[in-house]
């Protein structure tokens, strides 16, 4: 195997100090198994399915990464693009809160710029500011420069992957991709956006111009999701970010054709398909109409009310994911475990529910606090 190779001339050193280091009990080691790994037991995957499973599963968005003493320690002096290239680096990241917070599910450490990276797009993470694009993307030529993403453009990530299947035990893994709207407005702002002005003007003013970049995107999410599931996550999300900056009616005609593309590319491998944006509370109804087996719910609306909006049962088998509130993991244990309690409770409105953040884990957060939050929802 590919990842064979990586670990014997990987920084080994390092990852296995900090492996020894760990603050819980190291995963357990198992040979990568012909085929896709089979987890019937997995909450997780359970609650995907529309299941109920015996205890709620619960992972964070951005589990891995700044609120980690472990993670800074091997983040120390390497770029975060270069950490994401790093097969050896990936998989030891992402294998970190897993094994301090026990979560139901690990999520590959990567980020949405990684594929555009890998084609060629000059694209960096600059800190503090985030993905900053060197010359935006508006106008005809300029989409048509874009370079197309070859899944071997990304096999370093591929490699981690295989080496987290080896290591993850039970636990799924879950790979994603940035949806096209949010990849395109990344590339058409040249940056970081409140307003998102560039990037609605071209819908509007040059809608054949769009929808050319948005397909070209979609593409390249496609052939970065369909590495990683080729190397064997079990589980994919589809971040749209910043989709909730749009109208319905906006997100139909310019956006759902094209994370359709996506989702219905990656449907054969019958895995469940996890799609996600912030303040899309209007919108909950068109991201599954896209194609989700899961949709996730940010902080702004209850879940029971996502439920609703979503069609209810009638609908058939609906499942949810989410929703604390990021910022009430510094409040105080009684004010956060009331709020723990009210979701989970609100979640059983739902076929299956996924206990997850309605965002991001901050950077500030107290870990222990991210371990106590699990151990009561899987109480609960």
């Amino acid at each position: 195997m590919r990842a064979q190779a990586r670990r014997e001339n990987g920084p080994g050193g390092l990852v296995a100090r900090l492996t020894a280091m760990s603050p819980t009990t190291p995963l357990p080691q198992q040979a990568a198994p012909s085929g896709r790994r089979e987890l019937p037991e997995a909450p997780f995957l359970a609650a995907a399915r529309g299941e109920r499973p015996a205890r709620t599963p619960v992972w964070f968005m951005r589990q891995a990464g700044r609120s980690l003493p472990e993670y800074r320690a091997l983040r120390e002096g390497v770029p975060m693009l270069d950490a994401c290239f790093d097969p050896e680096m990936l998989a030891e990241i992402t294998l970190q809160p897993v094994r301090r917070h026990g979560v139901d599910a690990a999520i590959l450490f990567s980020d949405i710029v990684v594929p555009l990276k890998a084609a060629g797009v000059d694209i960096d993470i600059v800190p503090g500011t985030g993905p900053v694009v060197a010359s935006p993307v508006r106008d005809l030529a300029a989409v048509r420069a874009l370079p197309e993403l070859a899944a071997d453009q990304v096999s370093q990530v591929a490699e981690g992957v295989e080496l987290l299947v080896e290591r993850l035990g039970e636990t799924p893994l879950i790979g994603f991709a940035g949806a096209p709207f949010t990849l395109a407005s990344y590339l058409i702002e040249g940056g970081p956006s409140r307003n998102h002005e560039h990037t609605k003007a071209l819908m509007h003013s040059s809608p054949e111009v769009w929808h050319e970049l948005a397909g070209r995107l979609a593409d390249i999410a496609l052939t970065f999701l369909r590495a990683q599931l080729d190397a064997g996550v079990d589980a994919i999300q589809l971040f749209d970010s910043w989709a909730g900056a749009l109208s319905e009616r906006d997100y139909r005609e310019f956006v759902l054709p094209h994370s359709t593309k996506v989702l219905d590319g990656v449907a054969a491998y019958g895995v469940p398909r996890i799609h996600f944006g912030v303040g899309t509370g209007e919108l909950l109804g068109a991201m599954r109409d896209a194609g989700a087996d899961v949709v996730g719910v940010d902080w702004r609306i209850p879940l029971d009310e996502a439920v609703r909006r979503l069609g209810g049962k009638a609908s058939g088998k609906i499942a949810v994911q989410g929703n604390l509130d990021p910022a009430l993991l510094h409040a105080s244990w009684p004010v956060l475990e009331a709020e723990v309690r009210r979701i989970v409770e609100e979640g059983k409105a739902a076929d299956g529910h996924i206990f997850n953040l309605g965002h991001g884990v901050l950077p500030g957060v107290d870990p222990d606090v991210l371990t106590r939050v699990v151990g009561l929802v899987h109480e609960l």
